[in-house]
Order: C-alpha cells, then structure tokens, then sequence
C-alpha cells in the first residue's frame, strides 16, 4: 500500500469539495437544519417528559450522533458516487492503485466530508440550547469512533451493491440507515421493542451505543460492556464488509462490468 496513491485520490476529492461552493454548502446546511430542529424537539421533551425530566439534551445528543452516523455513511457513499456520475472509476486504475488504497483513501475523505458537515451544527446546540457532546466525557472518542466504524461498514457494503448492481443500486445508498433506525434504538430504550425485536436489535453495534449514552446522561454511569460489545461488533461486521467489498470487485472485473458501471 503506497501513501502517495492514498493521498493523491484524496487529494482529488478535497479540490472537488474546496471548488464547489454548492457542495460545501450541502454538506453544512442539512446537518445544521436537522440538529436544531431536535433542538427544539428535545427542549420540549424535557419540559414536558417525565422520562427526560431536568436532563436536558439526551434527544439532542442522539440526534447529533445519529447524524454523525449517517454522515459518515452517506460521505463515503457520495465519495463513490462522485467517480461514477462522473464516469472515472475505471480511469482511476490507469494508475497502479490497489482496492485497498481506495478503501482507505475513500474512508479519510469522508472523516472530512463528516467533520465538515457536523462540526458548525455542533457548535451551534450549546449557545442555543446549552448542550454539549462532551458531557458524555471521555467515553465520546470511543463512542464516535464506533459510530464511524458502523458508518463506514454501511458504506462498503452498499459500494459493493453499487459494484454488484450498478448504479439502480444507489437508492440503498439513501435508505439503508433508515432501514435500521427503528432497531438502533436512537432516541427510545432497548425495552420499548417487543421481545423478538429485541433479539433483532441486539445484533447491531447501535443499541449499545445509544443505551451508553442513555446510562451516562441519566445516571453518569459508564458501562463498558454496551462499549466493549459494539466495538466488537462494528469490528466483526468490517471485517466482513472488507470481503464482501473484495468479493464484489473481483465479480465485477471478471464479468466486465466495471468498464459499465458509470452507466
């Protein structure tokens, strides 16, 4: 794996993100719109919820991960995208670039297009609504890096539906988060599901999440076993994504249609 390449093919997608005024401003606007409107969605709750009663920010602290999530997922999806609108994904192996370096490349470009997106929504929610990340205190780094692991999973298996598929594939790209919301227990407790749904859920990394974060602000108290469980989920489901991704691309080569997958 050469670092150059990495950094050339990310170099390609920053000059696209710096030269579109268009584009930066999608990736700060829905962020922005999305989190204050929890903002106040949440202010409400805590005024009028016994559950949320004098905790302020726990929705809002969810929504803002949440959209951490779905950021990461969807940059690396748009990252993709991008080379096939544009039909450059088969002039990019002119050069020597391995799968692995578009891997790694496309994932550090969307911890960009990520951070770019949710950092001004972020520092928004504490003047209007007094709310802070940090609160969950160290534990966030672990928790972030989780949801970005998740994030980037989602991304590669639908890149690899994208490979499979073609680009009829790509409304997946829009849903597949959505797809899962209802079982991640984002904004409820494990318990609010039926039993059978329950054991559904339990497989996602999501649900230990979002109830570590429920069990900090709550009750400020750190279960690692909800962070220690989703880490190893989010490690085993990468690991697959990798293969699945690998075992895409080489279909795909065989079959020829890569030289197709722009159309």
């Amino acid at each position: 794996m050469k670092f150059y390449r990495i950094y050339a093919l990310f170099l390609r997608h920053l000059y696209l993100i710096k030269s579109s005024f268009p584009r930066l401003l999608d990736l700060i606007y829905w962020p922005t719109i999305q989190i204050i409107l929890w903002g106040f969605i949440s202010k409400f709750f805590t005024m009028h919820s016994d559950f949320y009663n004098h905790t302020a920010g726990i929705i809002l602290s969810a929504a803002i991960l949440y959209d951490f999530l779905f950021r990461s997922s969807i940059s690396f999806n748009m990252l993709f995208l991008e080379e096939i609108w544009s039909r450059n994904f088969t002039n990019l192996f002119i050069a020597p670039l391995k799968v692995s370096e578009i891997i790694t490349s496309l994932t550090a470009t969307a911890l960009i297009r990520t951070l770019i997106g949710i950092i001004p929504a972020v520092l928004l929610v504490f003047p209007f609504f007094g709310v802070s990340l940090l609160n969950l205190g160290p534990t966030l780094g672990l928790l972030l890096f989780s949801l970005y692991m998740f994030g980037i999973t989602l991304g590669l298996l639908v890149v690899s539906g994208l490979l499979r598929y073609g680009p009829a594939f790509e409304n997946v790209a829009w849903s597949s988060l959505f797809l899962l919301a209802p079982l991640g227990c984002i904004y409820y407790p494990l318990s609010i599901l039926p039993d059978w749904l329950q054991v559904l859920a339990k497989a996602l990394p999501l649900v230990y999440i979002f109830e570590e974060v429920r069990s900090i602000l709550l009750n400020n108290i750190v279960n690692y076993k909800n962070i220690a469980s989703a880490l190893i989920l989010n490690l085993t489901y990468f690991t697959l994504s990798i293969f699945v991704f690998y075992s895409a691309f080489s279909e795909a080569r065989k079959k020829g249609t890569l030289m197709n997958v722009g159309e």
